[in-house]
């Protein structure tokens, strides 16, 4: 079985919401509390503007609702959580169609070649027959390491030589998907610093030999975030969203980090949803978020 989304979120309720749990627990509401509730969740990486909102939105209704035990106090916190974590638009990935494209794209190190491993393996149980393209061809280890997963996840892939034209790459793979009869490609992409604007440019190639090639594709541009960067993170995000058009983020590593909160700030600041989050580092360890199961296993009781 995949590690759950509760069980990834271990750490994060041990350390920072378990002392969440505790300021709203000490009885009387004061200034106090309200600034010892907006440091942790700084500290939890919710980040600045969205614990404002947070902040504000339960000193108005514990004064509306006249909340003094911690059973509602925490009930409110979840509830304001929650509000902010809005429903995403229609998931393309999972609608019928002949093809689907999928670029999957982020820094170096955050996660992305093994994401698409585990994406690939989910979707082939699922029934696709899936496809993968290695077009970080910048680096013969990003090719050679995609390889790897996709032989874990009994999927083929089509690579070209290091040091190539990555949108060559997705230009044959789409052919190959056509050709061989697969129905769900996902296409790896370099990830060098995103302050490297031929990366973008690169990316951007990638992304029009997609559109060109196949109607409405990309149909996911999913953004592979590493939740240990912090808030690190929502400054590539926001580069790569404006280059690529990212439709969504998965979240990397969420086990390893007490910085859970960053989904927050995620759907806050950057407009995007969450998609999957990687709860572990087996080929299962993907698991679809979901807004309730999140917020509920923040402060859950037990390990």
């Amino acid at each position: 079985m995949f590690k759950s989304i509760r069980e990834s979120l271990g750490r994060t309720r041990q350390t920072v919401f378990g002392q969440i749990v505790n300021v709203l627990g000490m009885g009387e509401i004061t200034e106090e509390t309200w600034e010892d509730l907006e440091a942790l969740l700084i500290q939890a990486d919710v980040g600045v503007p969205t614990t404002i909102d947070l902040v504000s939105g339960m000193r108005q209704r514990v004064e509306a609702e006249g909340l003094f035990r911690t059973d509602q106090l925490i009930a409110a916190m979840q509830k304001e959580m929650r509000a902010i974590l809005v429903d995403p638009p229609v998931y393309e990935l999972e609608q019928p169609r002949q093809l689907t494209v999928v670029m999957v794209v982020g820094v170096n190190g955050a996660g992305k070649t093994t994401t698409i491993g585990k994406l690939a393996l989910r979707y082939k149980n699922q029934g696709k027959n899936v496809l993968l393209a290695a077009g970080d061809t910048f680096r013969a280890a990003a090719i050679d390491q995609l390889k790897v997963w996709g032989e874990r996840a009994g999927v083929p892939v089509i690579a070209g030589q290091p040091g190539g034209d990555p949108a060559a790459v997705a230009y044959d793979a789409i052919r190959a998907t056509r050709a061989r009869g697969y129905d769900l490609l996902f296409i790896d992409t370099a990830g060098r610093l995103h302050t490297k604007f031929n990366l973008m440019k690169e990316l951007e190639k990638v992304y029009g030999v997609c559109r060109k090639s196949v109607h409405g594709a990309p149909h996911e541009v999913f953004l592979v975030l590493d939740a240990p960067t912090g808030q690190n993170a929502l400054v590539q995000a926001a580069k790569f969203k404006e280059s690529v058009k990212a439709t969504g983020v998965i979240l990397t590593k969420l086990d390893s980090t007490a910085k859970g909160g960053m989904v927050f700030a995620i759907y806050r600041e950057l407009g995007l949803p969450v998609r999957f989050i990687g709860t572990g580092e087996r080929i299962e360890d993907l698991a679809p978020f979901d807004p309730d199961q999140f917020v509920s296993g923040l402060f859950a009781n037990g390990n």
